[in-house]
């Protein structure tokens, strides 16, 4: 019997798992909440799709696996449940089809032989004074609205953070024809050149990323845009909208040096501090966390019976480590044996993870750039004395008793904006134990089950 695979997911890593599970046998089910695939890393404009551009090209070979006869494509869907089977089968999952703003959304229930996870990760942005301020974006707001809808956050930007994917945010602010005052990356020279270093040789496998960072330095040093290094954001400024940032040099942990500010004026900033896996499906599923990412064995197995996982939900690599990942993931949910060459290519990606997070690690010290003042949850404005005030009473830090007292994580983005933040600050761990995934209305909550 043709195995039924569902993968949820049509960035990088979904659509290669996808391939590869139709390349076995199976039929497919890709689901993704966009109206068109490819995720973060492949969005453009919609009728950039027939570009000439050799990146889009590519893209376009990677889309055409939706249109397999033996692939069903589900755009505008949200999974926003998954059922744990009391057999060893995979978990039943629940789907609503439509638009998010739309009230005629379609409730169904899908019972794959395998799941395949590859929901991707957002934008991690550590708080800091005036980050509440209009036209504070992550890094990765100021890229799709550039990528997608040509369109600038500012005339005048600073982007601010760490690691590599400052460089496409830069650029592609300068595409739209933005004026990017600066890129600075929090991590000293020393730390960085030390990730990046260790055995060298290696480095010769990843001749595409070498290929990526000469293309971002010719267009920096074309545009005259300075790139600092152990500096970073500590405040915004402004009073309708952000007017000036200030900035300073810090210590490798972070911590601030006193005496280095100096203040930039722009009318936005971008601030990227790395990124945070989407891993509430995987809790749902019952698969096991390392450290926030989900726990997979050398086939992309996860610990939840049929439930594969792959790409930043396993650890932050990249588009092309998600795809080696959605690759192996695919092949093994379609009941198939992954080859030597799949294993290989998935395993050098991973090191390029691993030197990744080794050269662009987020310094304990950041916590000294905050004030008492200082909102740490933009969406019910909870403030860092409010939080230390609640950690340092009875309740336990962590607890759900927190979150009622202080209303931190209960806004609209459900803590997936302030979470990890909110963790370090109280000492505790950041929960994913969410019911219910994603936005519902009670009314379709009510809906007989299909």
């Amino acid at each position: 019997m043709t195995r039924q695979v569902v993968v949820i997911g049509a960035g990088p890593a979904g659509l290669a798992a996808a391939e590869h599970a139709l390349r076995a046998g199976a039929e497919v089910t890709v689901l993704d909440q966009s109206d068109v695939p490819g995720g973060q890393y492949h969005r453009t404009l919609a009728e950039a799709y027939e570009s000439p551009h050799p990146e889009q090209h590519g893209f376009a070979r990677k889309r055409r696996v939706l249109e397999h006869p033996r692939c069903r494509w589900w755009p505008n869907s949200a999974v926003w449940a998954l059922d744990r089977c009391e057999t060893d089968r995979a978990p039943r999952v629940h789907v609503l089809r439509g638009p998010a703003d739309g009230f005629a959304r379609e409730r169904h229930v899908l019972t794959p032989d395998a799941l395949v996870l590859a929901t991707g990760a957002h934008d991690r942005t550590l708080p800091f004074p005036g980050w509440q301020l209009p036209g504070v974006f992550t890094a990765g707001a100021a890229q799709t609205l550039a990528k997608g809808e040509r369109v600038a956050i500012g005339r005048r930007v600073l982007v601010a953070g760490s690691g590599p994917f400052l460089l496409p945010v830069a650029e592609s602010l300068l595409s739209v024809g933005a004026e990017v005052v600066a890129i600075l990356e929090a991590n000293p020279n020393a730390t960085v050149r030390k990730g990046w270093s260790r055995q060298p040789w290696r480095l010769a496998r990843h001749t595409t990323k070498a290929a990526e960072l000469l293309r971002y330095a010719a267009t920096l040093a074309r545009h005259r845009v300075p790139y600092r290094m152990g500096r970073t954001v500590i405040e915004a400024r402004g009073d309708d909208r952000v007017r000036e940032v200030v900035t300073a040099r810090v210590n490798p942990d972070w911590s601030v040096v006193p005496g280095t500010e100096r203040i930039y004026e722009v009318d936005a900033v971008c601030v990227g501090h790395g990124f945070v896996p989407q891993p509430e499906l995987a809790v749902a599923a019952g698969c096991v966390l390392d450290d926030g990412f989900v726990r997979v064995d050398a086939e992309q197995r996860t610990t939840a019976p049929g439930v594969f996982a792959a790409g930043e939900i396993t650890g932050i690599g990249g588009a092309v480590a998600a795809a080696a990942e959605g690759a192996v993931a695919g092949h093994a949910a379609a009941g198939g044996e992954p080859d030597r060459g799949l294993r290989r290519a998935r395993d050098h990606t991973r090191e390029f993870a691993k030197r990744l997070a080794e050269a662009h690690p987020i310094g304990d010290g950041w916590s000294g750039w905050l004030r008492p003042d200082t909102i740490v949850c933009r969406c019910e404005e909870t403030t860092v004395a409010d939080l230390r005030r609640a950690a340092s009473g009875p309740v336990q830090a962590g607890s759900h008793a927190l979150k009622l007292g202080t209303r931190a994580g209960l806004g609209p983005c459900q803590g997936r904006m302030c979470g990890p933040a909110v963790a370090e600050l109280c000492g505790g761990a950041e929960r994913h134990h969410r019911p219910i995934a994603q936005p519902i209305r009670l009314g379709e909550l009510a809906e007989p089950e299909p």
